[in-house]
């Protein structure tokens, strides 16, 4: 009775959402499994946290995580293989060809399939992009009071930026991206962004440590890049009167992050319940109480309260999705190589 009583008030929960019903035999399966097992998908991060408590309280499962990089995250999936201790992981776009050209992802492609744009989905299902991010500025503004709207601005400065370590991060490797397109360059070729950044290095401004709450909290932090999703959050968490953040105005990246399901997963079934419901409704307004952009934001009707949460629309119109992935695929490989000879070399 237990069971039968689960699946009808799920059904009415689906339906109050206007989201589609979940297959009834795939939510059985995963909850004779019982848990799922995530990498790079903590509480804290585009609040995973509401979405982890959902899956526990409609489905009963158990759920744990490691945070990790994207690079880390495909590495551990290969290592491991028939000993998974991992289902399912979110990674930046631009490590979601690597994953599949490694073969450990499986494919599952959600019944919100027709409502995912092209760009942010592999064909056959190996990845589909839950949210999208965009390079933002987080800026210090006890200490900064000429706020930098746009790259250029930044190199007018006195100030140090963050921008994290592009040997690993996807966002340090997308804040590189945002200034190239900002800066007119493209996919194949990252000159305009190193020449930027090596300016900045030269000036003994440039800083490769990950932005964190701590460095916020403590005022050390003075402009850092970072997806808008993160920088909204720490905002808030550190304090709105203390730091801005903002999309800057001569372009950035608009990129996001997919789940990969683990092709050797222990809990395949959760794995994929897990994707369905993050495709959902309910799924999606949970990131965006994160601050994440939802994929479907198009097909969603959401709540004032969580729209004040995000950026407006306007502060977007300059940013560009990526539209040659094997190029961009080819010429991130070479980044760690290039910062070291470009960048770091000239850092002081």
């Amino acid at each position: 009775m237990g069971k039968i009583f689960n699946l009808a008030a799920l059904a009415v929960f689906c339906l109050s959402l206007n989201a589609k019903e979940i297959d009834s035999t795939l939510i059985k399966a995963a909850q004779k499994e019982g848990r799922v097992n995530s990498l790079a998908m903590p509480d804290t991060w585009a609040n995973w946290k509401d979405t982890w408590a959902d899956l526990k309280r409609l489905y009963g499962l158990e759920h744990s995580d490691t945070d990790m990089s994207s690079a880390q995250e495909i590495a551990k999936f290969k290592a491991e293989k028939k000993n998974a201790s991992a289902d399912i992981g979110d990674i930046g776009i631009s490590f979601a060809d690597i994953a599949v050209k490694q073969g450990v992802t499986q494919p599952f492609k959600t019944s919100y399939w027709d409502e995912i744009p092209t760009w942010a989905k592999d064909k056959d299902g190996h990845y589909v992009l839950a949210y999208t991010g965009t390079i933002a500025f987080i800026v210090n503004k006890e200490v900064i009071k000429d706020i930098p709207k746009t790259w250029q601005d930044l190199l007018k400065g006195d100030y140090k930026i963050t921008v994290g370590d592009v040997s690993v991060a996807a966002q340090a490797v997308n804040a590189v991206l945002a200034a190239n397109f900002a800066l007119g360059g493209d996919e194949k070729d990252l000159s305009p962004a190193l020449n930027f950044f090596n300016t900045l290095a030269k000036q003994g401004r440039l800083i490769n440590n990950d932005v964190s709450v701590a460095n916020l909290e403590k005022g050390e932090l003075e402009v850092g890049l970072v997806w808008d999703f993160n920088g909204l959050g720490y905002r808030d968490k550190v304090g709105k009167n203390r730091y801005e953040v903002l999309i800057p105005a001569d372009g950035s990246v608009t990129s996001g992050y997919t789940t990969i399901i683990n092709k050797y997963a222990k809990h395949p079934n959760a794995a994929k319940l897990t994707r369905e419901f993050i495709l959902s409704d309910k799924g999606q307004i949970n990131l965006a109480k994160g601050y994440a952009r939802p994929i479907r934001i198009d097909f969603l009707d959401l709540p004032k309260e969580v729209k004040d949460k995000l950026l407006p629309n306007e502060q977007y119109k300059n940013a560009k999705t990526i539209k040659d992935f094997k190029a961009w695929e080819k010429t991130a490989k070479t980044l760690p190589q290039l910062w070291q000879e470009k960048v770091i070399v000239d850092m002081r």
